[in-house]
């Protein structure tokens, strides 16, 4: 049995923030073509090759384990009455089983919380769609997995061809040795808190010694969830903290010295304005419904706007998404003289970086909602963007080096503190920190397989929230922009329609630069 692995700050903050109205899981909607002729079972052929490299994934065999009175974080814990059967589940659809069926099935199953007694993640597969498909509707906690780690496991989840070789014996001996070898290395109390009174020796040495400064700084713990053992560890994660702090001081410093000069420029205060969001009829409290919608956009055509724009793909998104919001707020008569602001996560997670915790922050971006012209608005928020990116960059190297900061008793204050908000209807009169949630994670550019059957499309589904009730994210699959759109049902009773204009709204930005061919 493996030691306990504490959550991270930022982790256990999805589990602090999650209320019944607002779910903090992510998931996927695939849909799957069976091979002609196809006569299996295809859930049990699913279910039965998920089971096989189940150890080749150990933190989906982990539950939660909570501390006394939720002083610190919890921690991952081997799951011993682990059964795959309360993980993978047959759907079934209603006539006439289409896509506006499973559309609708999946907004419901999205807003219903994942049982913190099991490992926190779930698989629903539908089978007989016409066409001899199979839908795939996965859920995942949002401590246990970010979007780009979503990408690496949807690659270990699924396969590269459709027969593959099967895993051999030692791969999974292979796999086991090294989770044993990680378990010897995990220190007793004892040993963690001498560790603890020898950093002090090095702590003030640290910035002025290169080598020192640029290795990674982990120190052990007992990972355990006792009362003594939590004090301990949260001793040590704010030695940690310290440490990390003190060894990236001349960085930091180094980078308030570029950062600083720009935020107190007087000349650009005038665009402090651009990053107060507007109030707008979707900026509102959130119910325990979900509605939920797809599109399927060209990636060619998206990246050929951006080039003949000067941009990037993300910022081809977000003109996509201002235009299909800019269209339904005339609609309501509720345009804004503002931008909304959209929130758009940024991924700190290195190339090649499959771990499966979060390693992500967010930046605010006025998205020029309020301009007419297509070219115009596109324009405007590639400036805005960049103008976001530039504040931002210089904290990204560091920002990890704190996720592990802590204050004892404030997960549970935190909790509190989300239910009262929620429950209270602040959202409702407060400002809101930002418009809408708009994110672009990038995806498998190769075809992808499960149990046979070749993926056609891997749909997002993601979490709308109190005061942002609408969420727009889209992934990359092959040559496809996946759109997946998810909306408090009481404020978005369908966004389907919102979801159809994305393509409408990617002809107009063609035409507004001429990138298509005649």
């Amino acid at each position: 049995m493996s030691e306990a692995v504490r959550l991270s700050s930022l982790d256990a903050s999805f589990l602090y923030m999650e209320t019944p109205e607002m779910p903090m899981h992510v998931g996927s909607l695939s849909l799957f073509q069976l091979p002609e002729g196809y006569k299996g079972d295809y859930f049990e052929a699913f279910k039965a090759q998920i089971e096989d490299r189940l150890d080749a994934v150990p933190m989906l065999r982990k539950k939660l384990s909570r501390t006394l009175l939720d002083l610190d974080h919890p921690s991952w814990v081997d799951d011993e009455q682990f059964d795959i059967n309360r993980h993978i589940f047959r759907g079934s659809l209603p006539e006439p089983r289409d896509m506006a069926t499973l559309r609708r099935i999946v907004g419901w199953m999205h807003a219903k919380l994942l049982n913190r007694a099991r490992p926190l993640w779930e698989f629903y597969v539908f089978e007989n769609l016409p066409g001899n498909k199979v839908g795939l509707y996965a859920k995942l906690h949002h401590a246990l997995i970010d979007g780009g780690a979503g990408v690496a496991l949807s690659q270990i989840v699924y396969d590269l061809s459709p027969n593959p070789a099967p895993r051999t014996k030692a791969a999974k001996a292979d796999a086991n040795s090294e989770g044993e070898t990680n378990t010897k290395k995990k220190g007793r109390a004892r040993d963690v808190a001498a560790s603890v009174m020898n950093t002090y020796v090095n702590l003030w040495q640290r910035p002025f010694d290169k080598a020192a400064a640029a290795s990674p700084i982990a120190l052990k713990r007992t990972g355990k969830t006792d009362f003594g053992s939590t004090l301990i560890d949260h001793v040590v994660d704010q030695v940690e903290v310290g440490m990390k702090t003190v060894a990236n001081l001349p960085a930091m410093l180094k980078t308030a010295g570029s950062v600083l000069p720009g935020l107190l420029d007087v000349g650009k205060l005038k665009d402090l304005p651009k990053l107060i969001p507007p109030s707008t009829p979707f900026n509102k409290a959130i119910s325990s419904e979900r509605a939920f919608g797809t599109a399927t956009l060209s990636i060619k055509r998206a990246k050929a706007v951006a080039k003949a724009a000067g941009g990037k793909l993300n910022d081809v998104v977000l003109a996509v998404s201002a235009g299909v919001l800019r269209r339904h707020l005339l609609a309501m008569g509720a345009l804004p003289d503002k931008p909304l602001v959209a929130m758009v996560p940024i991924s700190l997670r290195e190339d090649g970086n499959a771990d499966t915790n979060n390693q992500a922050f967010a930046m605010s971006c006025p998205i020029a909602t309020h301009i007419s012209d297509p070219r115009e608005r596109l324009a405007a928020i590639i400036a805005d963007s960049v103008q976001a990116k530039s504040v931002v960059s210089p904290l990204k190297d560091f920002i990890p080096n704190f996720t592990n900061a802590s204050v004892l008793g404030a997960p549970m204050a935190m909790q509190i503190g989300s239910l009262l908000y929620g429950r209270s209807g602040l959202s409702d009169v407060l400002p809101p920190g930002a418009n809408v949630i708009v994110s672009n994670v990038p995806g498998p550019p190769i075809p992808l397989y499960a149990a046979g059957a070749t993926m056609l499309h891997l749909w997002p589904v993601s979490i709308p929230a109190h005061g942002m009730s609408i969420n727009i994210t889209v992934q990359g699959y092959q040559d496809q922009l996946e759109v997946g759109v998810i909306a408090g049902a009481n404020i978005f009773p369908d966004v389907q329609p919102l979801a159809d204009m994305m393509a409408e709204e990617l002809d107009v930005l063609e035409k507004a630069f001429e990138t298509v061919k005649a």
